[in-house]
């Protein structure tokens, strides 16, 4: 696969709450429960096939087979919904997805930078399995990685890890940056902590040859519209990853770094 036509691009969307009355701060990246299914039902009415993030991942990072047309659907954070009305809307449809989880978020009493709003718990993530989907790791507190130090950085990627991994029995070999949020350091960085890949956001289809450690995804906003995804769905409406950095991405980058250094760790979002 390349990424150089639309036959070969590949939407990985990014879902976050579906709620109807959801908390301010999370208002514009969540859908209502309506626009979810009708949505599911534009991916699954497009005839491209669900794959996990770990299926696109072997597919960029060793050739592995993928099907004609995949899709990619992932969740961030761990919202109450996902154990519930999402992950039954997804299984109804035999749609598998990729959850990824801020450990501090759904644990009672851990720190975290995640404003108040309903959510799952820690206790809840094996019954994700259950209903297909797969794991992912999210951090532990939702920083903004490219700004930590490398200490605070390897404890927020192994921390999420090592947690999920004891409540699930088993590895968890996948991350998602909070808001997207990395650099080349965070990227080594997700490496040495043992995650084989690493999605971001990018606000683009990814591809074939996308980066395993900077997947390209679509953030979902509550204002976007099953005429959207079905733009998505086609390979339009987006470019296509791989690509550079833009200078106005680097310079971003270097100021909330700047602020950082005065503010300390600051809620990726």
């Amino acid at each position: 696969m390349t990424g150089g036509s639309a036959r070969t691009r590949i939407p990985v969307l990014l879902y976050h709450a579906v709620m109807a009355d959801p908390p301010d701060w999370i208002a514009e990246f969540t859908v209502s429960p309506r626009e979810f299914a009708a949505q599911l039902d534009a991916v699954v009415a497009s005839g491209r096939t669900a794959v996990t993030v770990g299926a696109l991942a072997a597919h960029v990072s060793t050739g592995a087979p993928l099907p004609p047309r995949p899709v990619v659907l992932t969740f961030d954070d761990g919202f109450a919904d996902l154990v519930g009305p999402t992950a039954e809307a997804l299984a109804e449809r035999g749609l598998p997805s990729t959850a990824y989880l801020t450990t501090g978020a759904i644990t009672r009493g851990r720190p975290c930078l995640l404003p108040p709003a309903p959510m799952m718990t820690l206790a809840q993530a094996p019954r994700l399995e259950q209903y297909g989907m797969e794991v992912g790791a999210h951090t532990a507190t939702h920083p903004q990685l490219d700004t930590l130090a490398p200490a605070a950085l390897r404890r927020e990627l192994r921390e999420s890890k090592a947690v999920l991994e004891d409540v699930l029995g088993h590895e968890v070999r996948h991350l998602a940056y909070p808001h997207g949020y990395n650099s080349p350091a965070v990227r080594r960085a997700a490496a040495a902590a043992g995650y084989t890949s690493a999605v971001a956001v990018r606000h683009a289809l990814s591809s074939g040859s996308d980066e395993v450690y900077r997947i390209a995804r679509l953030i979902v906003r509550r204002g976007h519209t099953v005429a959207d995804v079905e733009r998505w769905m086609e390979g339009r409406g987006a470019k296509a990853a791989p690509f550079p950095d833009s200078l106005p991405t680097v310079g971003w980058r270097m100021y909330r770094r700047a602020r950082a250094l005065l503010k300390g760790p600051e809620f990726a979002g």
